[in-house]
């Protein structure tokens, strides 16, 4: 059986509100020619006459009349489907969003972009899931709403990215270690005993420090590796182990502790927002979207503005 043309729908509900093919074909700007032919071809489609002559007008057939509800529902839950969305209402918006990110995020935006969200939409939710790995799987299966980290080769190319902020790394000591004391140069820098962050092996971070030492023929000694910025920090501040992190990502976990410019050049990092294209147009999303740019945008770095970082 051949699908049916659903542009008929339209044509039959206006067809029974007006009872009559010249009336219909005018609100329809049709000929009243084109108007016949289409209720021939419902009458094809549904086996049934649906409107009659009775004198000088058309009057429905007991089918017509039990279409015509069930009709005129369907043509305007069609309508309200095409139409744009209608004015996001933040006050009445219900809904969880998952965020994956990377530790130290959270502790550094999350409070402030909580803030937000809780007197712009007091119905939004976030919840927060932690980036153990590259895999961008989970937005493209929809498990996921947003991501943030540094944009790599694992990136899939039908995602949306945005640039979030850059940063740079920064050399992080316990208090009362030797390095924070005195010029730090790259001899008393690479002296110390280290931590590697890496999730897998080695990260391009902790390559782009190792070979801006090379050229001063000096190696840093890898003590320990782990998996995150924050088991670095509390490694470095219960030990005497130099942590090597991004310097606004992880401001507020460093706190108590000495931070310092590395004594050599490491180019920034620039950490972005990622979602799939489905969401793009959303206007929900678009809107937390826009709220974590503005978090991150209100976030100054010490570093970026010249100033050594010190204690705190």
């Amino acid at each position: 059986m051949s699908k049916p043309d659903l542009n008929l729908l339209v044509t039959l509900d206006v067809l029974l509100a007006e009872g009559s093919v010249a009336r219909a074909a005018r609100r329809l700007r049709l000929s009243p020619s084109a108007m016949s032919r289409a209720l021939q071809r419902l009458r094809e489609t549904t086996g049934d006459p649906l409107l009659v002559r009775a004198g000088r007008s058309l009057v429905p057939t007991p089918r017509a009349l039990e279409l015509k509800e069930r009709v005129g529902q369907l043509v305007e839950a069609a309508q309200s489907v095409l139409r744009p969305a209608e004015k996001l209402d933040l006050k009445r918006l219900v809904r969880t969003f998952t965020v994956r990110t990377s530790d130290g995020f959270v502790e550094n935006f999350g409070p402030d972009l909580i803030a937000r969200i809780g007197e712009d939409a007091p119905g939004v939710r976030l919840c927060f899931m932690q980036k153990s790995n590259k895999d961008n799987a989970p937005l493209r299966e929809g498990t996921v709403d947003l991501e943030t980290g540094v944009v790599g080769d694992m990136t899939g190319p039908e995602l949306r990215v945005q640039a979030l902020f850059q940063d740079s790394f920064v050399g992080v000591v316990g208090k009362g270690h030797p390095l924070s004391e005195g010029e730090i140069t790259p001899e008393r820098y690479a002296a110390g005993r280290h931590i590697l962050v890496s999730r897998r092996g080695l990260d391009k971070a902790a390559l782009d420090i190792d070979d801006a030492l090379k050229p001063f023929g000096l190696e840093r000694e890898i003590a320990t590796t782990v998996g995150g910025f924050s088991t670095a920090l509390a490694l470095a501040r219960a030990t005497d182990l130099v942590a090597s992190v991004p310097e606004r990502h992880t401001r507020s976990l460093r706190d108590g502790m000495f931070s310092f410019p590395l004594p050599v050049a490491v180019p920034q990092i620039t950490v972005s927002l990622l979602w799939h294209p489905r969401l793009d147009a959303d206007p929900a999303h678009r809107w937390l979207r826009n709220c974590i740019r503005d978090v991150c945008a209100g976030r100054r770095s010490d570093l970026s503005m010249g100033k050594g970082v010190g204690e705190g």
